[in-house]
């Protein structure tokens, strides 16, 4: 595979850049606080929020639209971030698609894709190609999927460039309270639970040998599906991730995997499944294999988790602090599981 990546950019609750949310991950910074909302047993929610001084303002032509504010404060986050991909590489030729992860937890009224999509165009002032730009309410493994996709493209000569993100923010009381119900949040009384947060990244994707240096190579990517996922009457087999990493280890790469990056929260579902895709797979992984799982330090982001695990890769093989290959895999509440691995430019 020829493709590679050129620019990462997140905001997270430990930071509003690619570079303070890396060096408060490394340093295990926790930016995780108590709320002024209430659960069902009156204590106060844990959340991980993006800091409201950090994000830019709402766009005049959509304060007068009717935006939910959950809607507003992704599309302040993503402008943020999204300003931060595109500003590291001024020579990218535009418009750029854009491959969109969204939520796959919903407050009142679900978010419409095309329509958000329409509103992130118009806050962030992006050059984005509306007319080959998707965007997915698939969660935590959208954005790692949408890699394929932009592979086909850029393999194909659709575009010399696309646009891989995700962004979700599970601070909102609709979704805290539908979760809480469901007994996932984590508190004093509930440790087989997860910490909600909220964030946004972005990553660009190209052809190598396009004049500009890559800060890391996309070896392998791919999705599946577990079909024994937590909202499922089917019993967990743990086969979805497991299948997957077959698929992205195959051919095996150039050394063993040295740094894995996993998406699990807390919930001991995503424990369980990780041990039996790396049992399956113990060759590909080298002895002293490090697993990250930041999500201890700014909690779930929901759709913004996979690629913000991707940025983190390939900040941490750019700049050399993490030995390669990096597995980064993400999944989905409902199923959905993304992969892809990333080595050394």
């Amino acid at each position: 595979m020829s493709i590679a990546l050129f620019s990462a950019a997140c905001i997270t609750p430990v930071g509003l850049s690619l570079p303070e949310t890396a060096a408060a991950t490394r340093a295990r910074v926790a930016g995780l606080r108590a709320s002024h909302w209430r659960d069902r047993r009156d204590n106060a929610f844990v959340l991980g929020r993006v800091p409201a001084a950090g994000l830019p303002a709402l766009s005049p032509q959509l304060q007068h639209a009717g935006v939910q504010a959950r809607q507003a404060r992704m599309l302040r986050m993503a402008h943020a971030a999204l300003a931060e991909a595109l500003a590291l590489v001024p020579a990218v030729e535009r418009p750029i698609p854009l491959l969109l992860g969204l939520p796959e937890h919903h407050t009142q009224a679900a978010l419409e894709p095309a329509a958000f999509l329409a509103r992130l165009a118009i806050q962030s002032g992006a050059p984005l190609d509306r007319g080959r730009s998707v965007a997915a309410p698939l969660g935590r493994a959208a954005g790692l999927m949408a890699f394929n996709q932009a592979a086909a493209l850029l393999d194909n000569d659709a575009t010399p460039w696309v646009l891989v993100g995700g962004v979700d923010s599970l601070v909102d009381l609709y979704v805290l309270n539908t979760l809480d119900q469901q007994g996932r949040i984590r508190n004093e009384r509930n440790s087989d639970g997860f910490t909600p947060g909220e964030g946004a990244a972005f990553l660009l994707l190209g052809r190598q040998g396009g004049g500009l240096a890559p800060i890391a190579r996309i070896a392998a990517c791919g999705h599946g599906h577990e079909a024994g996922h937590l909202y499922s009457d089917v019993p967990y087999q743990g086969e979805g991730l497991a299948a997957l990493f077959g698929r992205v280890l195959q051919p095996p790469p150039p050394a063993p995997i040295g740094t894995l990056y996993a998406s699990f929260n807390g919930e001991r579902y995503w424990a369980r499944e990780l041990g039996v895709a790396r049992l399956r797979h113990a060759a590909a992984f080298s002895d002293a294999v490090q697993i990250e799982h930041p999500a201890e330090c700014f909690g779930d982001l929901g759709a913004a988790h996979g690629p913000v695990l991707a940025a983190l890769a390939a900040h941490a093989l750019a700049n050399g602090y993490r030995p390669g290959p990096a597995l980064v895999y993400a999944s989905s509440d409902h199923g959905s599981r993304g992969a892809v691995v990333l080595e050394r430019a």
